[in-house]
């Protein structure tokens, strides 16, 4: 479909708007982060990198970060490991209940944040802290897992529906048992989206805020939890500003690289 000249440079215009409302603010957040005054004023008269130094040298940084990293890891694997086994079963079964089977696989992603975060809180208080399991670091990795999962799961399930099952059972013809061929054929198959789900997962549960504040106990604190308890603190405003762009920048690493290998296998 050919455009004239004049929708040509509307669509840019309207591209570059929408690109301006998404990116300029973050792109502030990063530039405040080297403001010498505390009061964030703009445009910026002296730059500094004193609130780079005192982020790092923060104790409460120091932990949320380390807390982050963990729950995120632990989220992150657990998606790895159940997503990439329930897009091999819908993948390669057939069994009663399947089709909802899958939408209960992704509806967690589908749902507001504060309906799973009061679900989670609610059976944790209710039903599992009478049975010793109350609401701790535990509670917040089960939290994010219930929609990382969800990220692994879209990605391998797609990439094996493109795969070439022929390929598969060759390899079977040739002598190779199934867990041969599963990691000789398979695995390499669905490897680079599997990876691509599981840096997806990583990056949502580290910027994850709405369910970890239903699912975090008093005094743990996530980064994403240090930034919003700290944001209304005048004296740790500069420093909110470092923390909120580092995540930006961090943020964008593990999207980069699960682009890149989606993007290699189309090719």
């Amino acid at each position: 479909m050919r455009l004239s000249r004049s929708a040509k440079i509307t669509l840019r215009i309207f591209a570059a708007a929408v690109m301006a409302a998404i990116y300029l603010p973050l792109l502030l957040v990063i530039v405040n982060s080297f403001n010498a005054t505390t009061s964030g004023a703009f445009p910026i008269t002296d730059f500094t990198t004193r609130w780079w130094e005192a982020a790092f040298t923060n104790e409460g940084v120091r932990e949320a970060l380390w807390t982050s990293l963990r729950v995120a890891t632990v989220a992150t694997v657990i998606a790895l490991l159940l997503g990439a086994m329930i897009a091999f079963a819908l993948s390669r079964y057939e069994f009663f209940g399947k089709n909802t089977v899958n939408l209960l696989v992704v509806l967690p992603i589908a749902l507001p944040g504060i309906v799973t975060g009061v679900a989670l809180n609610n059976t944790f208080k209710t039903v599992l802290e009478p049975l010793g399991i109350g609401l701790g670091l535990f509670s917040v990795i089960v939290g994010h897992a219930t929609f990382c999962i969800v990220m692994v799961f879209n990605n391998v399930q797609a990439r094996l529906g493109r795969m070439n099952r022929g390929l598969e059972e060759a390899a079977m013809d040739m002598g190779a048992n199934v867990i041969r061929a599963f990691f000789t054929v398979t695995l390499p198959g669905f490897k680079s989206a599997f990876l691509a789900g599981g840096l997806l997962a990583f990056a949502l549960s580290f910027d994850e805020i709405v369910v970890t504040t239903f699912t975090a106990p008093p005094g743990t604190e996530t980064l994403p939890i240090w930034i919003f308890n700290n944001m209304a603190r005048p004296n740790q405003a500069p420093v909110v500003n470092v923390i909120a762009a580092v995540l930006v920048l961090l943020s964008m690493i593990p999207v980069y690289l699960s682009q890149r290998m989606t993007g290699d296998d189309r090719k």
